[in-house]
Order: structure tokens, then C-alpha cells, then sequence
């Protein structure tokens, strides 16, 4: 009878091989950080079952696991360079930020929610060491160690801030995230520096929950 890690261990390979390859995924590097790192041990233990299934995983307080599929194709558009300097917002448990430093790049996760933070902050040392975790505001972003190659939002929101905009390298930054259309409609899109700002591209459409701390208050109608 096949051990529980032995069991997970097959799921995670089922993930790469039937969620992740299928969708056009080809960067080695993320294949392989996806192949290996132990995506249940990022999440509570009531939902650990759910680690490699193909949707959004509930870590608590409105926040997700962001669905392997989605968060790959992110990575694969963001085109990684060896050494990139990274900021993860919304990191949550850290699983995000383990599969860029196993990709090569140095990164910095940042994180608001204290119990999020705290298990980041056991699971992270493990499997990446090198990673920073951070806490702070997640629209406020993390100057001190900018600007950044790449930006990942772990997470749907309704626009890109003007903080994490500004913390973007003027020559090779992009932001990676999924921005939510509607109420029901996100799309995920790569914002790269250009002379005049950040220029948008959509690049597929998905079903990313949006981060609670950067949903715009309703709006006071008469």
C-alpha cells in the first residue's frame, strides 16, 4: 500500500504531466520546481488533500492557493532570468516564492496576514531558504529591495497599484498578475516598463479570486 508522501508524490507528477505541460508550460525550470516541491506541505492540514487538484485552494480569511495551471502559465509568460530580482505579493504560505527560487531567482515574499505569514515563516527555511519573507500593506509593495525584474500578485485584483508600478525595473520590469475584469471575469496579464509607463497585455482568461485587502470599497450612491 502506497505511503501518503508516495501518493502525493504521484499526484504532483499527474499535476505537471496533466494540467501544467498540456497548457503550453515548457520552461524546464518550472517544471521541475513544480515536479518537486511538496505543494500539501504549503497548505493547513485541512485542505491538504486538495493540493494538486485543478482549482483555487482556500488557505483562510478569503485567501487562496492560487491553481497550479494559472499560476504556471504566469511563470511561463514572465520569461525568468537567472538571478531576476523578485517580489512575490500575497506570498501567502510561501509555495509561490519556493518555485521562483527554485527557478534561479532571488526573491523577496511579502505577506499582511499573520497566520499566512507564520506558516510561510515554518515551511519556507525547509525548501527555500533563500527566500525573504516580509510583512507589510500588499498594495504598498516592498521598496527597500527594488526595483524588481519581475513582480508576481499571488491573486486577482481590480488594478495594478501605483506602489508596485513604481517598484518595477525601468528596463526589464514586468508585473505578472490577474486582473479582475468583473465581478465573475479575471484575466491574467504581464505590465512590462516602457518609456511612457507600464504597458498592459492580456494573456488568458481564468477564474482567480481576488485578494479581500485590494477590493475597492463600494462606491456611496444617492
Amino acid at each position: 500500500m502506497a505511503t501518503q508522501a508516495e501518493t502525493f508524490a504521484d499526484a504532483r507528477k499527474y499535476m505537471v504531466d496533466s494540467q501544467i505541460r498540456p497548457n503550453r508550460v515548457t520552461d524546464p525550470r518550472v517544471l521541475a520546481a513544480m515536479r518537486s516541491l511538496p505543494r500539501e506541505q504549503f497548505l493547513p492540514p485541512g485542505v491538504q488533500a486538495l493540493a494538486y487538484a485543478d482549482e483555487d485552494v482556500p488557505l483562510g480569511n478569503g485567501r487562496f492557493l492560487m491553481e497550479p495551471m494559472v499560476f504556471a502559465r504566469l511563470l511561463q509568460a514572465a520569461s525568468l532570468a537567472s538571478e531576476e530580482r523578485v517580489l512575490v505579493v500575497g506570498a501567502g504560505t510561501g509555495y509561490g516564492a519556493a518555485v521562483l527560487a527554485a527557478c534561479g531567482c532571488r526573491v523577496t515574499a511579502l505577506e499582511e496576514d499573520p497566520g499566512l505569514l507564520a506558516m510561510a515563516a515554518a515551511i519556507l527555511p525547509v525548501h527555500a531558504p533563500g527566500v525573504r519573507l516580509v510583512s507589510g500593506p500588499l498594495s504598498a509593495g516592498w521598496a527597500s529591495q527594488g526595483p524588481y525584474d519581475l513582480i508576481l500578485v499571488e491573486g486577482a485584483v481590480p488594478e495594478i497599484p501605483a506602489a508596485l508600478a513604481g517598484q518595477t525595473h525601468r528596463e526589464t520590469g514586468r508585473i505578472m498578475t490577474v486582473i479582475a475584469t468583473s465581478d465573475r471575469t479575471t484575466r491574467a496579464v504581464i505590465a512590462e516598463a516602457t518609456p511612457a509607463g507600464l504597458g498592459i497585455s492580456p494573456l488568458f482568461d481564468c477564474a482567480t479570486p481576488v485578494i479581500p485587502s485590494f477590493r475597492k470599497a463600494p462606491a456611496f450612491a444617492f
